[in-house]
This record gives C-alpha cells, structure tokens and sequence, in this order.
C-alpha cells in the first residue's frame, strides 16, 4: 500500500482548545500522526469582528487518496458540529484542510499566510 504523507491545517475560534484536540483524536482515529507543530492565535482575516484563531498543522500519514482524506476531514468537522454559513471566514468550531499532500502544495493559503508556512517548516 501506498502511504501518503500529508500536512493538515487545524483551525478553531469557538473553545479553540477544545476542540482541537477532540480533531486530533478523531483524525488519529483514520491517518497515522506524525508531528504536530505548534498552535498560536491569530487574528482573524477578512472578517475581523469574532475571536482569534488558534491555528497549527500536523504531519500524518495515510494510505487514503487525497479525495477520502478530504472526505474524512469534511465528517470530522460534521462531528464536531461544524456549521456551514455563507460567511466563509466567519466564527467556526474546527476548520480542517490539506495543505500539502505528498510534498505538493494544495491548498494555496499556504502563501498567503506566513503563520500556515511557520508551522509547515516545524514538521517538514
């Protein structure tokens, strides 16, 4: 089997330290944890008027494509009672998203925030 390995971006403003962790466990539960960088608050962007963000990456490994990798991250939010709204920088309980998947950058974020590249280089 092949075994990708992949960096993810966690994100969270509502009980950020909560439910960071309760998105580790149940990521855990689906990919091999590698590393996890360190986890800082940032102010939020484009829609500044909610709490910081406490946001950090982790290095895993699965052998899941990068489409059901997706999906699992799309039922991890679900669980965790992530709300959809149309304010796509609005408040939320967990944001998950694959920020580089077998050396590759997917997710181009990564060059528009300098904290996402901080915790990139950490496990890289």
């Amino acid at each position: 089997m092949i075994k990708h390995r992949v960096i993810i971006a966690l994100g969270s403003n509502i009980e950020p330290e909560k439910h960071i962790q309760e998105a580790l466990h149940e990521l855990g539960k689906v990919v091999h944890i590698r590393k996890r960088s360190s986890f800082s608050y940032t102010k939020p962007l484009l829609f500044e008027n909610q709490p910081d963000f406490l946001n950090g990456v982790t290095l895993v490994e699965t052998t899941l494509d990068k489409n059901s990798l997706k999906q699992h991250l799309l039922d991890i939010e679900n669980e965790l009672g992530r709300k959809r709204t149309s304010n796509k920088y609005g408040p939320r309980i967990i944001d998950l998203d694959i920020i580089i998947f077998d050396g590759k950058v997917v997710d181009h974020d990564y060059y528009e925030r300098d904290f996402l590249q901080k915790f990139v280089e950490e496990v890289s």
